[in-house]
């Protein structure tokens, strides 16, 4: 929408018909809210009876509220945000931090919520191992999906950033000496077998995030070369509801002439296009790879 200028007194007020509730919005809302929630259901069932301060600031959390047991990890994850968030604006331009700074809170608050409506007096089970593959797997999940909308958990985030713009480490790694030095701590307060089980989802969580973000963007990019491209095309844009790239190419050994026709699709839609080709050309040449970084119309926005 275009902003529209209005005269008032000697100064020019710009109004703007922007509509903030698009149904993209409200989406985009909803999922980052719901990548939130599910981190907090980690962090409140299986992390925090566990002792498990697997780094960011639910480990800190969990490192200060066992100090002061009547301060919940809630609580603390909303004072170390704070305090974080306080850091930020500061050393960075806060603008930068966007929704960083909404997500940093609403984590505490679905936290503090769960802990209010399901107080967890001991772990689930007995089994240290199967508690820690859900306290690493859920937050990973809920991390994910927020990632993928190009959102933050906030938190040891900001700390990232600082580290990243004021020294000469990399988010990347600066992440990992925040999160190790947390987990190290773990290991001193809670003992030894707790230190390593923080060690071991430290690990792991930083394999199943990208693994997770990997799988949600999933497609498959797949390459045609039949004798009977108009069918081709007519069941991708008809029977699958995509487009296609469509360029001449050239046989290498046969020198013949072929049309050639790229398209992206999902899993299921890449499995009834090569049923539909063993149907209608046998002899075609077909390879599909697996991608998922797509950007364009029909998948992830620029």
């Amino acid at each position: 929408a275009k902003p529209q200028a209005k005269q008032k007194g000697s100064c020019i007020v710009m109004k703007s018909d922007t509509k903030i509730f698009t149904k993209q919005n409200l989406r985009w809302a909803f999922w980052l809210n719901f990548g939130l929630a599910i981190t907090a259901i980690g962090i409140h069932f299986f992390k925090t009876p566990n002792n498990f301060a697997i780094g960011g600031t639910s480990g800190i959390s969990i490192l200060i509220s066992s100090l002061w047991p009547r301060l919940g990890v809630g609580a603390a994850m909303f004072i170390v945000n704070a305090v974080l968030v306080v850091l930020g604006v500061f050393c960075l331009d806060w603008r930068a931090m966007g929704v960083t700074i909404y997500s940093s809170f609403a984590l505490s608050t679905f936290v503090t919520g769960f802990e209010a409506v399901f107080p967890m007096g001991a772990p689930f089970t007995g089994d240290t191992l199967l508690e820690l593959l859900f306290a690493v797997m859920l937050p990973a999940a809920g991390s994910a999906i927020v990632f993928n909308l190009g959102a933050s958990t906030g938190g040891t985030d900001i700390v990232a950033m600082i580290l990243s713009k004021h020294t000469s480490l990399e988010i990347g790694k600066a992440l990992l000496v925040s999160d190790f030095l947390i987990t190290a701590s773990a290991g001193v307060l809670f003992g030894i077998r707790t230190g390593l089980y923080c060690i071991l989802g430290l690990l792991l969580k930083a394999f199943l995030v990208d693994g997770v973000i990997e799988s949600i963007n999933m497609r498959k990019v797949v390459t045609v070369v039949s004798r009977h491209p108009d069918e081709v095309k007519r069941f991708i844009v008809e029977v699958l509801h995509r487009s296609a790239t469509m360029h001449m190419g050239e046989g290498a050994y046969s020198g013949r002439k072929e049309q050639v026709l790229t398209t992206v699709l999902t899993r299921r839609q890449a499995v009834a296009l090569r049923n539909h080709m063993r149907q209608i050309d046998p002899g075609a040449f077909i390879t599909i790879v697996n991608s998922s970084e797509i950007v364009g119309k029909g998948f992830r926005a620029l």
